[in-house]
């Protein structure tokens, strides 16, 4: 049996399995992005008039979709190639990517906008608006314009005030300056939580609109083979695995469409083949890795004991749905009617639209749903909804579980 020493030295000598383990991190962004060239000429064609107009215009774009779509790195990489296009044409564009998630207020992202123009802010004693202001001075004087991409926005528009909301987006009734220097991109899971907002607001986020489908079966093979070709040593991933793996995320193949997590299930496959002394990256190791990382749905499960009863009957209606029909993004009509129908065989009484609207957006804040709005091959539009975590005989059993346990207390808990 080999000594310890050994098998550390053997550990530290270099990966038979993984040439650049880094590519595979979600804060990569990679040289070439399969399948979103469309959306970064979408992106350009919607900034282009900051070259035409330079300063008399304020540029505002959405992008939208659910999770592991390419949202993020789409826009930095359209951001920083963006500012450096523009600097071969003598304008001064700086590219700043804020999460909303990490800064929640107006005023951290005020102050994580100084920090990336290397601007030094007062911690105290300056309003946003004053701290805004000597931003756009500080951008002034030096004759730089900026796009700012506040990724996560959902989250700012559901915790900030509606003022705040309008002061960031409508900057410029606020500062009342000739020159405009500062433009957005709102990256969000789902556009309809601008709804809430005052329509002034909505209308001036909402003029430029693009929408981020989740990926196919193919189009993540694709993204997959790009990545293993730079993390990977030669030839240790075989077809059949990336093509696993595809087909366990794909769309259209009833999975999730999430770029991300099929990326992670590839890393994870390759630390278990590495571990294992397997010269491959096989399909047994993407099983065990997949059931590896839907272990971390526990977190959502636990969320789940928080709900009270209607929540749970929302999330019944889906699960029956998805079992009768096969797929998982469910249109919020049909979702409703058997909602309503459970309700009546429960002897409950169904809430209404705005309140299992409430109930829907409260859910998918929590994790535990992701909502789309409907593409092509459906008539008009709709809200889709779908649960984050599969639909295993055991998470069903789990929320009958619940909603027994709140019929039979019938009180809501606080």
């Amino acid at each position: 049996m080999p000594n310890i020493e050994d098998i550390i030295e053997s550990g530290l000598s270099g990966s038979n399995i993984f040439k650049r383990l880094e590519v595979l991190a979600p804060e990569h962004v990679p040289s070439r992005l399969p399948h979103r060239e469309e959306k970064i000429k979408e992106l350009t064609l919607a900034f282009r008039d900051l070259l035409s107009n330079l300063g008399l215009t304020s540029i505002r774009v959405v992008v939208s979709g659910p999770t592991g779509t390419g949202k993020t790195v789409t826009t930095k990489t359209f951001g920083n190639t963006f500012k450096s296009r523009l600097k071969d044409r003598g304008v001064k564009m700086e590219y700043i990517h804020l999460n909303c998630h990490k800064q929640r207020t107006l005023y951290l992202l005020t102050m994580e906008i100084a920090s990336s123009l290397k601007l030094p802010i007062p911690v105290r004693g300056l309003s946003t608006q004053e701290a805004f202001r000597i931003i756009h001075d500080y951008l002034e004087k030096r004759n730089i314009y900026a796009i700012i991409t506040l990724d996560e926005f959902d989250y700012f528009v559901n915790a900030s005030s509606q003022e705040d909301v309008y002061f960031l987006v409508r900057l410029y009734d606020e500062l009342s300056s000739a020159t405009r220097r500062i433009s957005y991109i709102f990256v969000m899971r789902d556009e309809q939580n601008i709804s809430t907002l005052d329509r002034g607001i909505r209308d001036h986020i909402m003029r430029n609109l693009i929408y981020f489908n989740p990926y196919t079966s193919l189009e993540l093979r694709d993204i997959l083979a790009d990545r293993v070709e730079d993390a990977f040593q030669p030839n240790v991933v075989p077809e059949e695995t990336l093509n696993f793996i595809a087909e366990l995320y794909g769309s259209d193949k009833g999975g999730s469409g999430n770029a991300r997590l099929a990326i992670e299930t590839l890393e994870m496959a390759g630390k278990l083949a590495e571990v294992k002394n397997s010269a491959l990256v096989l399909p047994e190791h993407v099983k065990e890795a997949f059931s590896k990382i839907n272990k971390e749905a526990s977190e959502i499960v636990d969320e789940i004991s928080y709900l009270e009863l209607h929540p749970l009957i929302i999330l019944k209606a889906l699960i029956n749905l998805h079992n009768r029909l096969k797929t998982d993004s469910i249109p919020i009509g049909r979702l409703e009617k058997e909602y309503s129908d459970i309700c009546t065989e429960l002897g409950e009484e169904p809430r209404r639209h705005t309140q299992i609207y409430e109930y829907v957006k409260r859910m998918r804040l929590m994790g535990i749903l992701e909502t789309r709005q409907s593409g092509r091959g459906m008539r008009g539009r709709t809200t889709l909804i779908s649960l984050t975590v599969p639909v295993t005989p055991e998470f069903e059993t789990l929320i009958t579980k619940k909603m027994r346990m709140r019929l039979d207390n019938r009180e809501e808990p606080v």
